[in-house]
């Protein structure tokens, strides 16, 4: 087991294979493992690790941190605790907000980025109130909300394990992390996407509807380096459940952003 004390905390992390650096980021609540998939594929020839983020999985749960400015420091953090020489940033709903928030602070230390069904402009849709009645059902009953929410977050390829064992991860994560969905209701990336540095890969599950596919369509073109793949017959979490058509559209952006050899 491997753990790096960054910003006070312990992140867990996992660091496989060789090669170009690849570090994922999962979404609200889970863990790495949900990168499984791509692990097994990719660390035959990248570097790739992953990361149980502030609040999840096997790292700490502080009571402080839980916003998009301290998940993005813990990964800039993390890229230098590990000395990532430009790793490409995967980042999976709220991970990917943590993803870009990092190489718009600090673009010369990412190679590029690739958004999984996120980041989202709630504000924008009208999805204030509905956010802030996820946070009081999660305060009145959090098992039976990520029973009834859970399902929602997969489409038709995915097995009835599979949402089981994401709210069993669901269930192992901190309180604290809910303050996440607070500063959602405020959040919206579309201003500074103009001035992405890096090169950026907007990945959507044409049937999510927790995050609409138009939302990564519109930041790709935001994005200069920007640009758009939807995966059919996949929700909110396409690299679960369709990882090989997820793979191959990852391996695809990998080979055309690759640093080019001095």
């Amino acid at each position: 087991m491997s753990f790096a004390h960054v910003n006070g905390i312990d992140l867990y992390y996992e660091d496989h294979g060789a090669g170009r650096p690849l570090l994922f980021l999962h979404g609200w609540g889970t863990s790495g493992r949900v990168w499984g998939a791509q692990v097994a594929d990719l660390a035959r020839d990248h570097r790739t690790i992953t990361v149980d983020w502030r609040g999840c999985g096997r790292s700490d749960h502080p009571v402080d941190g839980n916003d998009t400015a301290g998940n993005a420091a813990d990964v800039l953090a993390l890229i230098a605790h590990l000395r990532l020489d430009r790793p490409v940033l995967v980042g999976s709903s709220v991970g990917a907000t943590f993803a870009l928030e990092a190489a718009l602070a600090a673009p010369e230390r990412i190679g590029a980025l690739v958004s999984v069904d996120g980041p989202g402009y709630w504000p924008s849709q009208g999805m204030a109130a509905q956010l802030d009645a996820l946070v009081a059902d999660l305060a009145a009953d959090r098992a039976g909300t990520f029973a009834d929410w859970v399902p929602n977050w997969y489409g038709p390829k995915a097995s009835r394990a599979q949402v089981d064992w994401t709210v069993r991860q669901l269930l192992d994560s901190g309180v604290f992390i809910d303050a996440i969905f607070t500063e959602c209701r405020t959040y919206d990336p579309r201003p500074a996407l103009p001035r992405l540095a890096v090169p950026a890969a907007f990945v959507h599950g044409r049937q999510d509807t927790e995050i609409p596919v138009e939302m990564s369509k519109t930041l790709a073109a935001l994005a200069p380096h920007g640009e758009l793949h939807v995966i059919e017959d996949a929700a909110h979490m396409p690299h679960q459940e369709r990882p090989d058509a997820f793979n191959t559209v990852l391996r695809a952006v990998l080979a055309r952003t690759a640093p080019i050899a001095a």
